[in-house]
């Protein structure tokens, strides 16, 4: 009751709630969250009715992961909230909403790798096969202990562009990525890196939800409401999936998932609250909605 009164008496009082999203890297080419503050924007624009007038912007300095995960932690921090990949300790140290922003396709991995590296992949039929060789990931993303768990030789590299100079100095094999992700990376780093390609022939799937994190005080609580009710409202008059076919839906096609060989992992680290039960929260493969 007591958020509700706040709520209503803020939209009342046309009191504009302030939202900011964290700048991630200062490359030029980092297009990676464009889709999430898309998402973003739009719930907090169907809640305008409700809640009242809002302003979203991106923070003005770059933060690491870890960097931003400590600005959310601080009362007061520079942003309020972020966009990640679940892990229970994410949500438990922070509030999550807990509807896939992209409908679970990060959980879709396409590799990027080395052109001259193609034989080794199409060579690959199992997961014992693909543990031969090492996979690439950012320090600290909660794809690293899913990997190493399964049995994956996994290189970490401390920074998102270092990463993409360390597949093309050999330091690992492949650099998993998700399906838009890597059709975007190797357009945007086709010049830097010309011996960087797609292999073809390989999709590995394990279940990996990505969702909004606010702060545990009252006005995360707010916030992280105001987002659940407005992504409640795109999923059911369909302006979430239109974004979604925006952002994503040439990358889906062009990706030829019929054609590749699926690998399926277990995500043993998701918590018992994931929707998974929600058939329309989740990214159809046989449909590419």
């Amino acid at each position: 009751m007591l958020l509700l009164a706040s709520w209503l008496t803020a939209a009342s009082c046309g009191a504009v709630t302030r939202v900011v999203y964290p700048l991630t890297s200062l490359d030029d080419a980092d297009s990676r969250y464009e889709y999430d503050w898309a998402v973003l924007r739009a719930a907090l624009q169907k809640t305008e009715p409700r809640y009242g007038p809002f302003e979203l912007r991106q923070s003005t300095q770059a933060m690491s992961p870890a960097r931003v995960a400590q600005e959310l932690m601080m009362p007061g921090g520079r942003i309020n909230v972020f966009a990640r990949a679940t892990s229970p300790e994410l949500e438990q140290q922070f509030l999550p909403v807990r509807l896939p922003i992209d409908k679970g396709l990060l959980g879709y991995r396409m590799f990027l790798v080395r052109e001259e590296d193609l034989p080794r992949f199409a060579a690959v039929r199992t997961l014992d096969d693909l543990r031969k060789l090492r996979a690439g990931q950012g320090k600290a993303w909660i794809d690293v202990p899913l990997l190493r768990g399964a049995g994956f030789t996994v290189v970490e590299g401390t920074s998102y562009p270092g990463l993409f100079a360390m597949l093309n100095a050999g330091r690992f094999d492949w650099f998993s990525r998700g399906i838009d992700e890597a059709q975007r990376e190797l357009q945007e780093r086709r010049t830097a890196f010309p011996q960087m390609t797609i292999e073809p022939t390989l999709l590995l799937q394990y279940p990996l939800p990505l969702y909004f994190f606010l702060r545990r005080d009252a006005e995360g609580k707010l916030l992280a409401q105001r987002i659940a009710d407005g992504m409640e409202i795109m999923i059911k008059d369909g302006s979430l999936n239109t974004l979604f076919q925006q952002y994503k839906g040439e990358s889906i096609k062009a990706g030829g998932l019929a054609k590749r060989r699926v690998l399926h992992l277990d995500n043993p680290h998701l918590t018992p609250e994931t929707p998974l039960s929600r058939g329309e929260l989740w990214f159809n493969p046989i449909s590419g909605k």
